[in-house]
């Protein structure tokens, strides 16, 4: 009896352990990732850093201003549910928990929207991204 659930406990431990290496959060960035090399606002260029908290289901910042030529760090952040957020017209996507750094070269209104379907508000989940 006891050796049942010793393997028992084990399998559970062995299952616990590959469930967290694939269900990680995505906080994970890779070295060639944009995200990885400072943005210009953090190496004390020009440029802007934005924070979006993402939760069910709406973005904290429904609508971001930058100046044309601006190099623009966004952070997406997951405060409930799984969401990233992609940027029309600039061919950015962000998913949760991580960070991209891109030039705003294009003057204009830009629509942005959860791009991982979340539940039941999903399309709610929009936002502009205006670049003046």
């Amino acid at each position: 009896m006891k050796r049942k659930w010793g393997m028992t406990g084990a399998t559970l431990l062995a299952a616990v352990i590959i469930g967290t290496g694939c269900g990680g959060d995505g906080a994970k960035e890779s070295a060639s990732s944009p995200a990885a090399s400072p943005s210009s606002a953090e190496a004390g260029g020009a440029g802007k850093a934005i924070t979006i908290n993402a939760k069910n289901f709406a973005f904290d910042q429904p609508e971001i201003k930058v100046k044309q030529g601006e190099e623009v760090t966004i952070k997406l952040v997951n405060g409930q549910g799984n969401h990233a957020l992609k940027i029309e017209g600039y061919d950015q996507e962000i998913k949760g928990n991580q960070t991209v750094t891109f030039k705003a070269d294009k003057a204009g209104e830009f629509k942005f929207e959860c791009s991982v379907m979340c539940g039941k508000g999903h399309a709610d989940m929009t936002g502009k991204l205006i670049v003046e």
